[in-house]
């Protein structure tokens, strides 16, 4: 889910009371969902020319830096308390570290469409382990089929490649599972973060990201000693940052206000078909039959989840 990829930020912060959602919101949720998916198609231009460390580095810390002048700007406050710090400081590791590196390990080699589609599965494994985890999360009949049949998206989309052996597309479809498993661990982490400034938050654990990722940098990336990135190389990695990133939570949050925590969860089913169309658009990457059996299949999976669609159908059936 950013959590697109950024999913798991919105499970802890959403609030789950049904509001409507009007014209203005739905026009912000495509916006949404196209500065999430596009962030699979920055990584896949940046990545050509920038090392993975260095890569994350800059997006963490260049979207810290626009958050940070936001809060600033409006007059917001941060937290004190040394244990929400701790907390900031893992939630950076497991919402943004870990899955940033492996996104940005798996992008370019399995394609935007592709790894967009296998991160919408991230409410399945958040799902999951909220139930493992917590007392008050656990999984209803319903949401069992949905993860069921979100589970087999998965497996549909990974099993055709794994049969040829641990290639570079199956290492790289098992980083994307990792990435949604990291965000699942984010989503229980982010509980913690519950009326506190959403905005605050953020800017908070991309801090905190920056900060355990740049040593990584500097040791095996050695970026003093890299060439200097192309063109399009850099305008991707600024849009991934500060618009994939920072405008993309801050947009995130007025959705929430505006249409509710419950609504705004619609993003991680418009995330796929915008990376797939904009990785076909602008990187001609087309998809497998196997990589759209398993859109279809994650996308029926997480309406199941969502139930809004099954109750509508429901309604609609005679007797």
């Amino acid at each position: 889910m950013c959590a697109g990829d950024d999913f798991p930020q919105m499970t802890a912060n959403a609030t789950t009371t049904h509001q409507d959602i009007d014209a203005q919101s739905w026009l912000m949720l495509i916006v949404l969902s196209l500065l999430w998916g596009g962030s699979f198609l920055f990584i896949k231009i940046a990545a050509t020319d920038i090392p993975i460390f260095t890569l994350v580095f800059l997006r963490v810390g260049l979207a810290a830096l626009v958050l940070h002048l936001f809060i600033v700007a409006t007059g917001r406050s941060y937290p004190k308390n040394r244990r929400m710090l701790l907390l900031y400081a893992l939630m950076g590791l497991m919402n943004n570290a870990i899955p940033f590196v492996l996104m940005v390990y798996a992008t370019p080699r399995i394609g935007a469409g592709a790894a967009g589609i296998l991160n919408a599965a991230t409410p399945v494994f958040a799902l999951l382990i909220a139930h493992w985890l917590t007392d008050d999360e656990k999984i209803t009949p319903r949401k069992a089929i949905g993860i069921l049949i979100g589970l087999a998206g998965v497996v549909v989309m990974i099993g055709p490649k794994a049969l040829g052996g641990l290639g570079v597309a199956v290492l790289a479809s098992v980083a994307m599972i990792g990435v949604t498993i990291s965000y699942g661990f984010s989503a229980v982490i982010g509980r913690n973060f519950r009326g506190v400034d959403p905005a605050v938050s953020s800017a908070c654990q991309l801090t905190a990201s920056t900060v355990l990722v740049l040593p990584l940098m500097l040791v095996f990336d050695a970026p003093w000693a890299l060439p200097m990135p192309g063109p399009a190389a850099i305008w991707a990695t600024l849009a991934f940052a500060i618009l994939s990133t920072a405008f993309a939570y801050i947009l995130f949050f007025r959705i929430i206000t505006r249409a509710g925590g419950t609504n705004v969860m619609l993003v991680t089913l418009l995330i796929p078909p915008s990376a797939v169309l904009l990785g076909m658009a602008f990187l001609n990457e087309r998809l497998a039959a196997e990589e759209i059996a398993g859109m279809v299949l994650i996308s029926a999976g997480l309406l199941v989840i969502d139930g809004r669609a099954v109750r509508w159908f429901a309604r609609r059936q005679p007797g």
